[in-house]
């Protein structure tokens, strides 16, 4: 596998690329998809329709959670332009290996037991480098990322989409088929709930179901008397959820540690299983999983 902007992808089992039609390629590549996500128990993206909100951080913790409790998991890092995760889980200067065995397929690197990620940032040359790349070409890196990495059997695979509804989340939805569920993420003030709306809309209009809203930054925790700070306000996440019909999955506080944390590469529900944060995330877990079935 070879993450570049002119890999003919869905071609790994043959030697004549040059003679495929690009009908064929396209069916050799879907194939591969459904055949690498067929392992796969449910598969969810996490949303934003802003930047800033701390969506990244939502799924890595989620995540955490969920691999603690024995689950398999992986995280797509699906951010071609801004891929944080392998800085946050602190794996980003590993590089993925080629699966034993196979025509190219790469193998997700290992950010802690049962936890999984790929990212385009592992292919970057140094943490400056943009990828400065149009539609097409993030397309047939998400071909790449889900059929021609082996996941294994996992029970949840994490899709940590860019802001907005753009390009990245509509070749996750195209390519996949069948999208378990979204879980979006927004701050309380009025600003992000405006784009969030947007978020939701969007996975009506392609008939993903709405896990649940999650209010980030949901007032500061003051690190020298324990009382919360509403910086950004609070109770618009629920409002939002209420007011687009969506279940509302919690609200988690911001606690100065989640910013060293990620700057650290450490989850913060492992780092601090005693937070109110950490309860917080818990909660979302909890109603999560219920709601995943």
């Amino acid at each position: 596998m070879s993450v570049d902007c002119t890999s003919d992808t869905g071609c790994k089992t043959c030697d004549t690329v040059a003679t495929c039609s690009q009908d064929e390629k396209e069916r050799r590549a879907q194939r591969f998809i459904d055949t690498a996500m067929g392992a796969i128990g449910k598969k969810f993206m996490v949303l934003s329709g802003k930047g800033g909100v701390g969506k990244s951080s939502v799924a890595v913790n989620l995540a955490a959670i969920l691999a603690l409790r024995g689950k398999k998991v992986g995280i797509l890092d699906a951010d071609i332009h801004g891929p944080n995760i392998p800085k946050m889980l602190g794996i980003d200067a590993e590089r993925p290996e080629a699966a034993p065995g196979s025509a190219g397929d790469l193998l997700p690197i290992a950010a802690a037991d049962n936890l999984s990620v790929m990212s385009i940032g592992f292919f970057l040359q140094n943490e400056d480098q943009a990828v400065i790349w149009r539609g097409p070409m993030k397309h047939g890196v998400m071909k790449q990322f889900l059929g021609e990495v082996q996941w294994g059997k996992l029970d949840y695979l994490i899709i940590d989409l860019p802001p907005g509804t753009g390009d990245e989340a509509l070749s996750i939805c195209h390519l996949m088929g069948k999208v378990d569920g979204a879980v979006i993420v927004t701050t309380p003030q009025d600003v992000a709930l405006l784009d969030s709306k947007k978020s939701i809309s969007f996975c009506k209009e392609l008939q993903i179901p709405v896990i649940g809203v999650v209010e980030n930054m949901s007032g500061m925790l003051c690190p020298h008397c324990g009382k919360t700070i509403d910086l950004f306000k609070t109770g618009g996440g629920e409002k939002i959820a209420k007011k687009m019909k969506v279940p509302f999955l919690g609200r988690v506080p911001l606690d100065p540690a989640m910013v060293m944390c990620g700057d650290e590469g450490k989850a913060f529900v492992t780092k601090h299983p005693e937070s109110p944060a950490t309860a917080a995330f818990v909660v979302i877990a909890d109603a999560w999983e219920k709601l995943l079935g």
